[in-house]
């Protein structure tokens, strides 16, 4: 079943809020215009994810991405989209210094891309920023659980929910990111079950990533899901595709018939005689 839409083309902040507990949501990362474009009949959400900084440019964490490649990527992602509901993150360094600051980078994001909302990471410790934004009439989606801008921070990639101090912390994030005013919320890298409760347990839709089947929507990388990722892919994905493969098996054809003069062939160039040809 097709979920429902607005009268309008595009699914707003509140389309996705108004999902909660209905038709899981379907949410894919995308960080560049064809991407988009071939993404977007079939998804609810577009995340420009930071994660483009370890995909794209090689950046060994999310750490690396700034306000400015953010904004790049998600003008190439609004371009490629007409009709999913377009989120930002805002990168580490561009909110966590004061509700104002975040107010301000919030409102330069969706000034210069046009997307629907943003998202930043964090719970109780960020509950001021996200009221600030949502203050300024800019939708908010929260991000809690496993939070790959504190990794450094953190000392690694650990999953959360393994403790009765930790699981307490994350119902305490929870409510503290709806009572923000956040329109949903990622849960990254916790403990089944917890985020099961957790989706329970709050008013907002809940996108699981290495989470629980019980989340409102789920999430993933797509190069992760398109099988493009070239080092560990994490136990949470399932790619439903191998372009990894695909790609270097192109490359090889095309470097033999390049060196043995197979490429260009007669119907790769183009004659004096055809007035025709096109490029």
């Amino acid at each position: 079943m097709a979920p429902e839409r607005s009268t309008g083309n595009r699914i707003s902040a509140q389309d996705i809020r108004r999902r909660k507990g209905g038709v899981p949501i379907v949410c894919l990362t995308a960080y560049t215009y064809p991407i988009a474009r071939m993404l977007d009949p079939h998804v609810d959400l577009l995340l420009v994810g930071d994660s483009v900084a370890m995909v794209l440019h090689g950046h060994v964490t999310t750490l690396g991405a700034s306000l400015e490649m953010m904004i790049a990527h998600g003008q190439a992602v609004m371009r490629g989209s007409t009709k999913a509901c377009v989120v930002v993150d805002m990168p580490a360094g561009s909110y966590e210094a004061s509700a104002a600051q975040a107010a301000a980078s919030a409102r330069r994001i969706v000034n210069e891309t046009g997307c629907q909302a943003v998202k930043l990471e964090g719970g109780v410790d960020m509950a001021a920023q996200m009221a600030a934004i949502v203050t300024e009439g800019i939708p908010v989606m929260g991000h809690i659980g496993l939070q790959p801008q504190s990794v450094e921070k953190d000392g690694g990639y650990k999953i959360k929910g393994r403790t009765h101090e930790n699981v307490a912390a994350l119902f305490r994030d929870a409510e503290a990111v709806e009572k923000a005013g956040a329109f949903s919320v990622v849960i990254e890298g916790t403990v089944e079950a917890v985020a099961s409760d957790l989706t329970r347990h709050v008013a907002i839709p809940t996108i699981g990533i290495g989470a629980s089947g019980d989340c409102d929507g789920q999430i993933l990388v797509i190069d992760d899901m398109i099988g493009m990722t070239v080092d560990r892919v994490p136990k949470f994905v399932k790619e439903y595709a191998n372009l990894r493969d695909t790609i270097s098996h192109a490359a090889a054809r095309y470097a033999a018939e390049v060196r043995s003069r197979a490429f260009p062939g007669p119907d790769h160039v183009f004659s004096a005689t055809s007035g025709k040809d096109k490029a």
